[in-house]
């Protein structure tokens, strides 16, 4: 099982989703959390995943086992005032080309075909698509760059068009107010700072460097989750350390 199981009590489960293991799949083919869970918790209980991962991306996820905790968890996972909120806090890492330290990102995303989120910004009355505009929904994140370290490229690297020398990358924490398709890796991208690894939403020079780099998957990783026990009502925290090639830049 690629699924890593670190909390099991009789309601929940928390898990370590490996990047490159889809959440979810229609394909029989192919092993998801899910269909992972499901036979290890079989005959006894059921998996309901309360919230998901991208399939590139790493890290925890809160697992109902009953209908009665998974409630529990979605209804903190949608709390707005703060109190009793299941709170996610991610790890990313990408190319630094600007001198803010840390910001807020407001927009608007939507999807696209191809199954890709659009974004806009929150100040503008949309693009020009019809079916955007009627289904774009407000996204709010908070960026903070909690470390810098300078990269020394391949011999080929600076050949990368670009690429402002020296070579620095970023290590950010992003926590995010709404839970929208795709929405660290849209903001981030529509903010010019798309994410290493990322071959959906990156720019050319993020895919140039990310090859040079030898980094094959997103730069994201869910590394911190916070929420009340949905039966004893206790505060849990998990938290850990990336594992992704992006990472390995950066101290733990």
């Amino acid at each position: 099982m690629q699924t890593q199981i670190l909390y099991e009590d009789q309601d929940i489960l928390v898990i370590r989703k490996p990047a490159g293991l889809a959440a979810q799949t229609a394909r029989v083919d192919r092993p998801d959390v899910e269909s992972e869970l499901k036979n290890y918790l079989a005959p006894s209980a059921s998996p309901f995943l309360v919230h998901r991962l991208d399939q590139p991306v790493e890290g925890l996820m809160a697992v109902g086992k009953n209908r009665k905790a998974a409630a529990s968890l979605s209804a903190q996972l949608n709390r707005t005032d703060g109190r009793g909120k299941l709170v996610k806090r991610y790890y990313c890492v990408f190319y630094k080309n600007t001198s803010a330290q840390e910001g807020q990102l407001w927009d608007f995303l939507y999807r696209e075909p191809g199954n890709r989120a659009a974004a806009r910004d929150a100040d503008t009355e949309g693009d020009g698509d019809a079916e955007g505009k009627a289904s774009a929904k407000a996204a709010s994140l908070s960026y903070r760059i909690v470390q810098e370290t300078g990269v020394p490229l391949p011999a080929d690297g600076a050949a990368i068009p670009g690429i402002i020398f020296p070579i620095r990358l970023a290590l950010a924490v992003v926590t995010t107010d709404t839970g929208r398709f795709h929405q660290i890796r849209a903001q981030m991208a529509h903010a010019g700072m798309p994410l290493l690894g990322d071959q959906k939403y990156g720019n050319d020079v993020s895919l140039r460097l990310s090859s040079a780099l030898g980094i094959r998957n997103v730069a994201l990783c869910a590394y911190s989750l916070e929420f009340a026990h949905p039966v004893s009502h206790k505060t849990l925290r998990f938290q850990i350390t990336p594992q992704g090639k992006a990472f390995s830049y950066f101290s733990f």
